[in-house]
């Protein structure tokens, strides 16, 4: 069954909605958990949708 996708809600292509993210870096806790970083997208700078808001504009007289 297709999905619809809602007109309003424009995901950041860049990173397709997922504007924040942990990255391993390889090393480990003295307790065994993994060391993360938190990175954030910088194209839409941790909001997961673009910028460019739509809105109605008044053309003629």
């Amino acid at each position: 069954m297709p999905q619809h996708t809602h007109a309003h809600t424009r995901r950041c292509p860049a990173c397709d909605g997922f504007p924040t993210v942990a990255i391993t870096t390889g090393a480990r806790h003295r307790d065994g958990s993994r060391v993360t970083i938190r990175v954030t997208c910088p194209a839409c700078k941790g909001t997961g949708h673009t910028t460019h808001v739509p809105t109605l504009v008044r053309a003629g007289k």
